[in-house]
């Protein structure tokens, strides 16, 4: 039974690195699958407030009270990269909804992303990219907190030229399908602490494959529509995100800011929660108004990695060209050590 068991598990592991180490590469496959046959997803459109909330709550469960700490210890950080991440993206995205003549459906879509917080997987790129992660892990808690008050109103104030925003019910959903699990997992996390492991570990399969539904029902229902304005979108979303990143790198290196610290930043900003603008655009707008999140869910996983890989590898550059130099230093000492004394 043992045997089992253990078989059982390894299984369960090699399948949820493979979700986790892939994970892009599933959410461009289901995306496929939506576009081509959108029976396959289609049961899951109804139920996406139930996923978010769901991948919200193991946020919540990945957290604990001292990761809150950082926010009193530095707070100046915390609010530099909150405060790009609400003005510098939903400003960005009013400008190329404005520029690309955007129809009003993908108009309010693209600003509702911008109007996200930080998404979960910020955290992880900014590890892969050697950045400050307990900034980033404060930046994205606290976003995610304020989010039910911010979100509704920029949005309200950038696109109510387009169509209506309900922002009191918007305020609503957000507490209800992103505070109040994250809280619920922080609690509970608290509570129970290392009795959660096996869930706690499982959280990022289930996210994955929560996300992948997601993505897969909004393509799916929007397959006509795609054919017409996808490329539209797609650069849409594509100039949301590398503006985000090349503009709030900039100000941040004019700033002062550590490279660590600027890092963090930077991916906090240019990865919003996709999920959530999703979410909020099928609730309060139409599934179109969602293409943009579900496109965005796809290509943030692309550049965030692209992006930590060329910081990594630019960082063991430097740390060749000091090794290098270190032992130049190291060997012209030891010759000069080793050099005959002059007699007197």
């Amino acid at each position: 039974m043992y045997q089992i068991l253990t078989v059982f598990s390894d299984i369960f592991e090699n399948i949820k690195r493979l979700a986790e180490n892939y994970f892009a590469l599933w959410v461009i496959l289901g995306s496929i699958i939506g576009f081509f046959n959108a029976d396959v997803f289609s049961w899951a459109l109804p139920h996406i407030s139930l996923f978010l909330g769901i991948i919200m709550f193991g946020m919540g469960m990945s957290l604990n009270f001292n990761d809150f700490k950082i926010v009193f210890q530095r707070p100046k950080d915390v609010l530099l990269g909150m405060g790009l991440q609400f003005t510098l993206m939903p400003l960005l995205a009013y400008i190329i909804a404005v520029a690309l003549q955007l129809p009003p459906e993908l108009a309010v879509g693209v600003i509702l992303l911008g109007c996200c917080p930080g998404g979960t997987a910020s955290n992880v790129i900014t590890y892969l990219a050697r950045g400050d992660v307990a900034l980033s892990v404060a930046i994205t808690t606290v976003s995610t907190i304020i989010a039910p008050l911010i979100t509704p109103i920029l949005t309200l104030i950038l696109a109510h030229q387009w169509v209506g925003i309900p922002a009191s019910s918007m305020i609503q959903s957000i507490f209800l399908i992103v505070l109040l699990p994250v809280t619920l997992g922080l609690v509970l996390n608290g509570l129970m602490g290392e009795k959660l492991e096996p869930f706690r570990s499982s959280m990022p399969l289930v996210s994955v494959i929560a996300i992948v539904l997601i993505v897969g029902a909004i393509i799916g229902v929007n397959a006509d529509k795609i054919i017409t304005s996808g490329l539209l979108v797609l650069l849409a979303v594509i100039l949301h995100n590398g503006l985000g990143l090349l503009i709030s790198y900039g100000i941040t290196k004019k700033l002062g800011v550590s490279e660590a610290k600027r890092r963090a930043i930077v991916v906090e900003v240019g990865v919003q929660n996709s999920g959530l603008s999703v979410a909020l655009a099928t609730q309060y707008f139409s599934p179109f108004s969602a293409v943009p999140g579900a496109i965005f869910s796809v290509w943030h996983n692309i550049t965030g990695p692209i992006l930590a890989n060329y910081w990594t590898k630019k960082d063991r550059e430097m740390e060749g060209r000091l090794s290098k130099k270190q032992s130049l230093i190291d060997v012209g000492i030891k010759n000069y050590e080793n050099k005959p004394k002059a007699k007197k």
